[in-house]
């Protein structure tokens, strides 16, 4: 979508924002080393200006399930994190270890996830909730996952989860996998050329950061029938304060004491067709006013 973007980051809140023009239009976590940012100065002093504020941080534990706001977030490699709730670290697999996402199981969107005294809590529709531990017994199996056509691994969350969830989509068997701090992550340069193979990533689609503003989705709404909501588009950080799509142009960051580099334009797929307050996926709208 237009005005998305991928950046990185060290640690911030809801705080104002400044940035410097350039060129792209996607957000991923690029390098949070302020030894990076002391060379980069040393080439080119940053010219930067408020630009906006972050008006939202969300970070999305189980990949397609609900988001969960957060008032403050701190980044690490794979993206945001707050606490026990890490961004997309939790994956739906098949029982052969392939990827399920909402793009397969649209009612995921209803899964609504909370942290508490070293548990996440699965709540959904017509189903009791579920509790799962965040750090899992060794005795959980590793399962090998596939992922965009890579291999990436998960340690299996137990029969609990795997039957609640199961329950749920009433579809197939299916099992839930978390990546743990010692697992290898994905490089996001395999997927897509603009990023570097610093870029690492566990389960998101290809950039552990993506930051949206709400003028941008203002503008969008304008030209639909049917409006959207900032929760079809998935965003890390929301920003209001800049005008539709100015984030397009941003290139350096800072928010607080969080720099970031914007990435790449955000490639955006039927994900964002499905209604988030019914889980039906409509596979036409917002993308084809996008594509206009």
């Amino acid at each position: 979508m237009t005005g998305s973007r991928s950046f990185s980051l060290t640690k911030f809140g809801l705080s104002p924002l400044s940035a410097s023009a350039a060129l792209a239009v996607l957000v991923t976590l690029v390098m949070a080393a302020a030894w990076y940012w002391r060379r980069r100065d040393r080439r080119r002093p940053l010219r930067l200006k408020q630009v906006g504020t972050v008006s939202g941080l969300f970070i999305y534990p189980i990949k397609s399930c609900k988001g969960v706001a957060v008032q403050q977030a701190e980044v690490t490699k794979l993206g945001l994190r707050d606490g026990d709730l890490r961004d997309r670290c939790w994956l739906v697999i098949k029982e052969d270890g392939h990827m399920v996402t909402a793009r397969q199981e649209p009612r995921l969107v209803l899964v609504s996830i909370t942290s508490q005294n070293g548990y996440l809590t699965l709540s959904a529709p017509e189903m009791k909730d579920c509790h799962i531990p965040v750090k899992l017994s060794t005795k959980n199996p590793i399962r090998n996952c596939r992922l965009f056509g890579f291999d990436v691994q998960g340690r299996d969350c137990g029969e609990d989860a795997a039957q609640w969830i199961t329950a749920y989509l009433k579809s197939e068997p299916y099992r839930l996998v978390c990546f743990e701090p010692n697992m290898v992550p994905r490089n996001s340069k395999d997927l897509m050329e603009p990023f570097r193979p610093t870029d690492k990533i566990a389960y998101s689609d290809c950039s552990p950061i993506m930051l949206l503003s709400e003028a941008s989705l203002e503008e969008l709404n304008s030209r639909l029938e049917k409006k959207v909501q900032i929760r079809n588009f998935r965003p890390s950080i929301l920003v209001t304060g800049c005008g539709p799509n100015e984030e397009d142009s941003w290139d350096d960051i800072i928010i607080g004491n969080a720099q970031m580099r914007g990435t790449m334009a955000c490639p955006r797929c039927i994900l964002t067709t499905v209604d988030p307050n019914t889980g039906i996926i409509d596979r036409k709208e917002p993308l084809n006013t996008l594509k206009r």
